[in-house]
């Protein structure tokens, strides 16, 4: 044997499974298709945002939360409705995730040296129902550090495992078979790529110098996910969300290309709920892109009035940091709209100042350096929006500004292949929502939100500008911003029991074959169902790869 143990992945969930296996002496061989520096894969990009339920932060806020809460809220997003089948597990993972981000998550993650900022955000608001999707408290728990900072305890783990001889990197190791014999996983066969000394998340060669195999007793799947494949995205686009935008931007590296899964499924490992996926609404061509079609997604307050290609308001519950999936759906189900891949959001300076933020770890220098003076300085006692906001107004190609709503809209419409947008009914709709603001109460839903979150301190001190009317030029200039979708997660994926251990296509598990992450729909082949609560997905990698590493370990203890 090469290993005790193979770990395919050196993403979040193959360094907390590598980890968890070194720490308890067993041999891993980590494998992955990138370099050297590209340890903590997609998850080193992401903003570090962790799904926690009634943690200190959360108490210190004044946020009531609890398991229950908590529970009754996973269970109307993830609408779980194949429960004898491809939920069965699902469901199972679920409730256990939910017990851990209650219970021994933060303290685990305080032993590994991973601290949050004192404010929690309050994303993914909902569909406007009790029972329906969404957080009905703040729960966005950003790690100091962002995904960087999470991962970075785990490349510092594998790396001291290196180096204690208990564990082997192959870099450039593209597998391409799991070598299952006698209904036991055996190893891995694959590709041996040739260097390639690209910085972090920039595209490599996929030249062939070689081939390999690797032996082991177990094998841990942990390749990530569909998001930078965007005809694996198209096939599996489920009707329900309509038709699949023609063009979208990409929200994770190149690498991130779905090929482990039909490599799985080919050694007789069952895949579930490949119909779901989580895109985005809000996403910006990136000025500074590192990998193909580099998207960034904005973090939206609840302010910016949001209009489809055509000019028209959103209905409810589309509303900016609302439902993500229910506003995707309803842009690409509209017969009148889904013939364009992109909508609109109009905003102030005011707004933007207050309420912008950019997922991802290089868009957030301040809390990825864990510069607390910086932060502090840039984004509650600073003037003018954050560095990387200003940037993009400054270079992206989204983004249009000017004084009054008349040269705004003809900037808009210079975007687009046909002027698509009408000044005049543009302004009545504003106009409308505008003479909500003159009272504390109203009957805009909008409003009503943007009202509701300033009763949060974590909102009315960082994120929810003070209502003002948009054509307030006081409150200017005028900004519009061209979104797209953007690529991000596959929600199913490789079927595992509460071990992570893989299902074949009998339901039952296959001898020494695990998977944890992405790949796995971060648990259960689908633990989030059909929506997501954001949060969940850093979370869903370690709470999986830890139960994989740990299961692994006693199978060959």
């Amino acid at each position: 044997m090469d290993a005790d143990v193979i770990v395919v992945g050196a993403g979040l969930a193959g360094l907390v499974a590598a980890s968890e296996l070194t720490s308890r002496g067993r041999r891993v061989a980590l494998v992955d298709q990138e370099n050297a520096a590209n340890l903590g894969g997609q998850a080193f990009w992401s903003f570090g945002g962790l799904f926690l339920v009634d943690s200190p932060e959360q108490r210190r806020l004044g946020i009531k939360d609890s398991l229950d809460l908590a529970w009754n809220d996973w269970q109307g997003s993830a609408g779980f409705d194949r429960v004898d089948d491809e939920d069965s597990w699902a469901v199972r993972w679920a409730r256990a995730y939910v017990e851990f981000a209650a219970g021994e998550k933060r303290s685990w993650l305080d032993t590994h040296g991973i601290k949050f900022l004192p404010t929690v955000g309050w994303a993914e608001r909902g569909d406007l129902r009790a029972d329906g999707h969404g957080n009905s408290v703040p729960r966005f728990h950003i790690a100091w550090g962002t995904g960087t900072g999470v991962v970075e305890p785990f490349v510092r783990y594998v790396k001291q495992a290196a180096r204690d001889g208990l564990l082997t990197f192959y870099h450039r190791y593209q597998v391409d078979e799991l070598v299952i014999e006698d209904g036991s996983a055996r190893g891995v066969r694959g590709t041996v790529l040739a260097d390639d000394h690209s910085p972090r998340g920039v595209s490599s060669n996929r030249d062939r110098v070689g081939e390999f195999e690797l032996t082991a007793q177990a094998v841990i799947v942990t390749s990530g996910g569909i998001g930078a494949n965007h005809d694996i995205v198209r096939r599996y686009w489920p009707e329900r969300l309509g038709t699949p935008p023609t063009e979208m931007v990409t929200g994770v590296p190149a690498y991130v290309d779905g090929r482990m899964l039909d490599i799985s499924a080919e050694a007789g490992v069952r895949l579930v709920n490949r119909d779901r996926m989580w895109h985005y609404t809000e996403g910006l061509q990136n000025w500074d892109p590192i990998w193909p079609g580099h998207g960034i997604r904005i973090l939206p307050g609840p302010s910016s009035m949001w209009f489809d290609a055509l000019g028209r308001r959103l209905p409810d519950p589309c509303l900016p940091g609302y439902d993500t999936l229910g506003t995707l759906k309803h842009l690409r189900t509209d017969a009148d709209i889904a013939g364009h891949d992109h909508c609109w959001f109009i905003l102030t300076q005011k707004i933007i100042e207050k309420e912008f933020a950019l997922s991802g770890s290089e868009q957030n220098p301040d809390i990825t350096a864990k510069d607390r003076t910086g932060f502090l300085k840039e984004r509650v006692l600073g003037k003018g929006a954050p560095g990387p906001v200003a940037a993009f107004l400054r270079n992206g190609a989204d983004f249009v500004t000017a004084p009054n709503l008349e040269q705004l809209v003809e900037k808009m419409n210079q975007l687009t292949d046909k002027p698509l947008l009408d000044v005049d009914g543009i302004r009545r709709q504003i106009e409308a929502r505008d003479l909500q603001i003159a009272n504390p109460y109203s009957k805009d839903a909008q409003v009503q939100g943007i009202r509701n979150a300033r009763r949060y301190i974590g909102d009315r001190l960082g994120r929810v500008a003070t209502p003002h009317r948009i054509l307030d030029p006081a409150a200017g200039p005028l900004i519009g911003v061209k979104l797209h979708v953007l690529t991000r997660k596959t929600l199913g994926g490789i079927q595992t029991d509460l071990d992570s251990r893989a299902l074949g296509t009998d339901g039952t598990p296959i001898d020494g074959l695990y998977a944890a992450g992405e790949v796995a729909g971060f648990g259960g082949g689908g633990v989030h169902g059909y929506n997501a609560l954001e949060g969940t997905f850093l979370g869903g990698c370690l709470f999986s790869g830890r139960a994989a590493g740990r299961a692994a370990a006693r199978q060959i203890a």
